[in-house]
C-alpha cells in the first residue's frame, strides 16, 4: 500500500504495520493514526518491553520514514537533546576576521544556524522530510527536561535565544515512551494522545511468536506462550519481554527442541530471565510444573 498520502483509516495503519512485521492491537492501530491524522504526539506508556520502541521503528518503516531517536537517561540537557553552538567553528571564525573588526560586525554571523549543531529534536524539527520522532523513556529525566519540550510537542517549534523561533519544515509524528517509573507531569500529559501498552494476551503474542519463528510447531509456540504467562505472573525483577519470548522460540528452534519439558526449559530459561534471584524463583515456580520435572529431582 502506498503511504505517499498516509493511511485513510486505522485498518490501514493496522495492515501497514503489520506488513513491516508489527502485529498490532486495535486501539494501537487507531491512536497511530490518530496522531497522523489530527498532528498530535502520543504518550506510549506500559511495562519494559512490550513493543513501545518496536511501535516508532515499525511506524517509520511502515511510513517510509526516516527514525530520529532521543534516548533519554538521567541528567540529559538541552545541549545534548536540542542543539549546542559550535564553539570551535565559531573561534575560527572569529580568528579569520582583520584585528580590527569589532564584536557588533561579527556577532550576527557567529551566532547563525550555520554554526549551531543539531541535536535531535532540533534535527526532527528541522528536516526537509518528514520523520518519526521517537523520545524513549522519558520517565527518566526530570520535571525542568519535560518544560523544555512543552514549546516543541505544542507548536512543534523551538526558541534559540540568539536566533528566535525554528519552526518544523515537515510535521514529525512524535511519540514519547514510558515505563511509568514516575508520573509525567500533567501539561505533557494535556498535549498527547495516549496509548497504554501491556502484555499481550495469549493468542496475540503467539501469533506475533509465530511472525518471527514461523519454523516453529504450533502446538510449541503455543506451550512457550503459556510458559512465558506463567513466568510473568510471578513476583520478578523483570519479567520476560515480547522480544525475549521470540528470542525463546528462535533458540528453541535451533535446538531442535520438539517439547518445552523441563529440561530443556533449564537448559534455556536464562534467556527469558535476566536475575540470579528471578531464575531460583522461576525453577522452583515454574519449572517444577513441566514435563519430567519430578525425574530431574
Amino acid at each position: 500500500m502506498s503511504t505517499a498520502a498516509g493511511p485513510a483509516t486505522a485498518n490501514d495503519v493496522a495492515e501497514g504495520l503489520r506488513s513491516v512485521d508489527y502485529l498490532p492491537s486495535e486501539a494501537t492501530a487507531l491512536v497511530s493514526f490518530l496522531a497522523f491524522k489530527l498532528g498530535k504526539p502520543v504518550l506510549v506508556e506500559g511495562p519494559a518491553g512490550v513493543g513501545k520502541t518496536e511501535l516508532a521503528k515499525a511506524l517509520a518503516r511502515y511510513l517510509q520514514r526516516e527514525l530520529v531517536r532521543l534516548q533519554c537517561y538521567e541528567g540529559l540537557d538541552e545541549a545534548k537533546a536540542l542543539y549546542e553552538w559550535n564553539y570551535r567553528k565559531q573561534l575560527l571564525r572569529i580568528q579569520a576576521e582583520a584585528s580590527d573588526t569589532g564584536w557588533e560586525d561579527v556577532q550576527e554571523d557567529i551566532f547563525s544556524e550555520d554554526f549551531l549543531l543539531a541535536r535531535p529534536l532540533m534535527s526532527a524539527i528541522t528536516s526537509e522530510r518528514p520523520v518519526v520522532l521517537l523520545i524513549d523513556e522519558i520517565d527518566k529525566t526530570d520535571q525542568e527536561f519535560e518544560a523544555m519540550l512543552l514549546e516543541l510537542l505544542s507548536d512543534f517549534q523551538i526558541s534559540i535565544p540568539e536566533l528566535g523561533q525554528l519552526s518544523s519544515r515537515t510535521h514529525p509524528l512524535v511519540l514519547l515512551t514510558s515505563n511509568n517509573s514516575r508520573e509525567l507531569t500533567e501539561a505533557l500529559k494535556r498535549r498527547c494522545l495516549y496509548l497504554w501498552l501491556d502484555y499481550p494476551a495469549l493468542e496475540h503474542e503467539l501469533a506475533i511468536v509465530r511472525l518471527h519463528a514461523p519454523g516453529l510447531s504450533q502446538t510449541l509456540a503455543r506451550r512457550l506462550v503459556e510458559v512465558i504467562g506463567m513466568v510473568r505472573e510471578l513476583d520478578l525483577k523483570k519479567p520476560p519481554s515480547i522480544a525475549e519470548s521470540i528470542d525463546w522460540a528462535r533458540t528453541l528452534l535451533l535446538l531442535g527442541a520438539r517439547d518445552l519439558d523441563a529440561d530443556t526449559f533449564r537448559q534455556t530459561m536464562s534467556v527469558i530471565v535476566k536475575h540470579r534471584a528471578d531464575m531460583d524463583i522461576v525453577a522452583e515456580r515454574v519449572g517444577l510444573k513441566l514435563p519430567g520435572a519430578l525425574d530431574a529431582v
